[in-house]
């Protein structure tokens, strides 16, 4: 592109000097001649002053100094040279002169400038001026020379800038080309530059907008496996857990089995609906119709997870305030994070695992604590990879993010005992 860019660059530059020097070249050899054929004249003019009527009576002529390359000299009526330099006999331009005319005649070698000597209306003699035209065609030479030179120069002056604008050009073009081989490398991070170039670096930010999206969406498509994953096991493990246990228990109660199996397979149809709806790259607003009485939705979470943790010999306590068991909250979501929230006090967690719901007024608040200390920074505690092990650090950014499309707040408010809170603004 370089090689082309200066191509361009040359043939613009040379047909633009073309163009100009052409007409300005014949300019001047049309001026170099008027010039010279003005001087000679104005000589001849001057010579004419000198000759004094006595001329005819055979008086000498004193002729002042004409060019130095030239001929100046006076001829009488017979057409004879009497003074100065000259062809002996009148030329043609002499013969009209004498005629009472002022003449100006180019020949293939020789300028010539003739004027009528007056004495009253009758003409005595002719002075006649003239110069190579040889000596005009050098200085044309030589100022077409010169023309020439400021041309090359103006060339060369074009072709550098256009190299240095083609490597400006072309600069900015490799580093977008090695920006979009950095992204089809895998580096989604990579972004291209602007250069201030106006219409590269529109390109770039199109570039650039678009990889954002494709970041964006791979992302979300990243995001949503580690949450399907993390979110389907627990569920899974539940009812796959049920069903062996009345496989392999006599007298199970069959109803009761299968009715827990079917509040897994209900919970396990909302976590993925959750999951799915989290995957958008713009989360809309969970319907009203998912809004359910806060009780039953801590009653159905107790059921779920009394059974795991007194199999690793813990407790579960769940404490409600009469007053908000009956206000609704976004049922799936809040589900979905107080299973996140209750899956990471029994993996990371110890000792009794407590569940409050409280009345906030403007708000409902639900604390779930545990008998551990955090030693996590809390800072990043809801950054992707945080923690490390079977969840790898998706649970509670999960919840974060669950939390913001019903915008609710989940934060943690104490250390010693490990406490998260979620809060839940009142609907209308």
């Amino acid at each position: 592109m370089r090689q082309r860019v200066v191509r361009v660059a040359l043939v613009a530059a040379s047909v633009a000097l073309v163009l100009l020097a052409v007409p300005l070249a014949l300019a001047i050899r049309a001026s170099f001649f008027a010039d010279e054929r003005g001087e000679l004249q104005r000589d001849a003019m001057a010579a004419v002053i000198s000759v004094s009527p006595d001329f005819t009576a055979g008086d000498p002529v004193e002729l002042p100094p004409g060019q130095s390359e030239g001929q100046l000299g006076v001829y009488d009526t017979a057409l004879r040279l009497r003074a100065g330099t000259g062809p002996s006999t009148a030329d043609t331009a002499t013969r009209r002169a004498a005629a009472g005319t002022v003449v100006q005649q180019s020949a293939d070698s020789e300028l010539v400038a003739a004027v009528p000597v007056s004495q009253g209306e009758r003409v005595i003699g002719v002075v006649r001026a003239s110069t190579s035209t040889r000596s005009v065609w050098n200085r044309i030479l030589t100022a077409w020379a010169a023309l020439l030179g400021a041309a090359l120069i103006a060339l060369v002056a074009a072709v550098l800038v256009a190299r240095r604008q083609a490597r400006a050009l072309t600069a900015s073009l490799e580093s977008l080309s090695r920006t979009s081989q950095a992204i089809a490398d895998g580096d989604l991070t990579a972004r291209a530059a602007t250069c201030g170039i106006t219409e590269i670096d529109q390109v770039a930010r199109t570039h650039n907008a678009m990889v954002q999206r494709l970041a964006q969406s791979l992302q979300h498509e990243q995001n949503f496996t580690a949450n399907a994953s993390h979110q389907l096991r627990t569920p899974l493990t539940g009812l796959q857990l049920g069903l062996e246990a009345a496989l392999t228990s006599p007298g199970t109660n069959l109803r009761a089995t299968i009715e827990e199996a079917l509040e897994h397979a209900r919970h396990l149809n909302d976590t993925i609906d959750e999951v799915l709806q989290l995957a958008k790259a713009e989360p809309a607003a969970l319907p009203v119709a998912t809004f359910q009485p806060a009780g039953q939705l801590l009653e159905r979470a107790e059921r779920r997870w009394h059974g795991p943790l007194a199999q690793d010999g813990r407790r579960l306590r769940v404490t409600l305030d009469p007053a908000a068991t009956a206000l609704p909250v976004p049922g799936r979501t809040t589900e979905q994070i107080l299973d996140i929230l209750l899956d990471n006090a029994r993996r990371h967690g110890r000792g009794t695992v407590t569940v409050t719901l409280r009345d906030m007024g403007a708000a409902l608040a639900l604390d779930i604590a545990d008998e551990g200390t955090l030693t996590l920074d809390a800072k990043t505690l809801f950054e992707r990879g945080t923690t490390t092990g079977p969840g790898k650090g998706i649970g509670l950014a999960l919840a974060k993010d669950l939390a913001d499309t019903t915008g609710a707040r989940l934060s943690l408010t104490q250390t010693t005992p490990t406490t998260f809170t979620l809060l839940l603004p009142h609907t209308q």
